[in-house]
């Protein structure tokens, strides 16, 4: 499924825009709390930053947060160091761990976004050539120009029913 994101982006764009992410929410907790480690508290608010960022910079749906007893079981399987706190790269893998589901919807998103709708595109208006008044219009447009408006059909479909 990450395929298609791999040949377009190189094969650790997903973990290296959830790195980014988890580099910056990291600093800006830290910064605030005056400590170099998270504690659980901090920790669920740092998740629900990295939610926010992921929702608002990769493409596809909306994810929910884990819940707060979801953090907690996987804090304990992160921290490596058993502390009770997570430092930095055991956040990094915290946040990976936690964000795997959400880039595979991502990519199945761009898989009907770049290859399943153009391929509609092309069949509807192959299918549209003997109806009166609409064929002559379809056909008058070129192919890339009559795939990128359905493309954006099928795209606003899908995002406005995920909105309900």
């Amino acid at each position: 499924m990450g395929q298609v994101l791999d040949k377009f982006h190189g094969k650790e764009w997903k973990k290296k825009q959830i790195r980014k992410i988890s580099d910056k929410v990291y600093e800006r907790i830290t910064v605030q709390s005056g400590s170099a480690t998270l504690t659980f508290e901090n920790l669920y608010i740092a998740v629900l930053l990295v939610y926010n960022d992921i929702n608002k910079l990769l493409p596809g749906p909306h994810f929910d947060p884990p819940s707060k007893e979801q953090v907690r079981s996987m804090m304990q399987e992160c921290d490596f160091n058993l502390d009770g706190d997570l430092d930095h790269e055991e956040f990094v893998e915290f946040i990976q761990r936690l964000t795997t589901d959400t880039l595979i919807v991502v990519s199945q998103g761009l898989i009907v976004t770049l290859v399943v709708a153009p391929t509609v595109a092309m069949t509807t208006k192959k299918a549209t050539e003997g109806v009166p008044g609409v064929g002559k219009v379809v056909q008058k447009l070129p192919n890339s120009i009559y795939a990128s408006l359905v493309t954006l059909a099928i795209v606003w479909f899908q995002t406005s029913r995920e909105e309900v």
